[in-house]
């Protein structure tokens, strides 16, 4: 069955990086869109960056600039560098794949197919 798993989060200070990854397996990495989600305490889901089975990417307001979104087709392996992180960036951090990039942009959080357990990201002031 698919599995996303990922890793990397943990406790930083304001100002900090940290480097997310998902490892996927049971299904075609390379022909999937990807994309992180976050989801903070009270807030609901919403999707940070995504990126199409091309590379295309694409990124909300909040973090441009900060953030970024990588793919490696042969580790089959999802990956969110995140730097200069804010309070604010606090969540719990969600992989997920799509069939398309248009549609992970598009439509709401359910519109992913397939779903990683998530790993926490807590940022200190």
């Amino acid at each position: 069955q698919v599995q996303l798993v990922e890793s990397g989060g943990g406790l930083v200070q304001a100002g900090g990086s940290l480097r997310l990854s998902c490892a996927a397996s049971g299904l075609t990495f390379g022909s999937y869109a990807m994309a992180w989600y976050r989801q903070g305490p009270g807030k609901e889901r919403e999707l940070v960056a995504a990126i199409g089975s091309g590379g295309s990417t694409s990124y909300v307001d909040s973090v441009k600039g900060r953030f970024t979104i990588s793919r490696d087709n042969d580790k089959n392996t999802l990956y969110l560098q995140m730097n200069s992180l804010k309070p604010e960036d606090t969540a719990l951090y969600y992989c997920a794949a799509g069939r398309t990039l248009r549609t992970l942009l598009t439509g709401p959080p359910s519109s992913a197919d397939y779903w990683g357990q998530g790993t926490q990201v807590t940022v200190s002031s």
